[in-house]
């Protein structure tokens, strides 16, 4: 699995930091950071992260 996050797209409104704490941070800057290619267990996590995304920014990829 790889989790792109569209930059472009992002707002850094951290939703997905609640949703896949595991995967997506927030730096002290508030902008967001995450890994890339995360642990096939975190699939859910992730999905829910997607979900919850105001802006849609984040897509996994297999």
């Amino acid at each position: 699995m790889k989790v792109v996050v569209d930059r472009g797209k992002c707002q850094d409104h951290g939703q997905c930091v609640f949703a896949a704490p595991e995967v997506f941070r927030l730096d002290d800057e508030g902008h967001l950071d995450y890994t890339t290619d995360p642990d096939d267990i975190r699939r859910d996590d992730v999905e829910d992260a997607a979900d919850v995304c105001p802006v849609q920014a984040i897509r996994i990829e297999d």
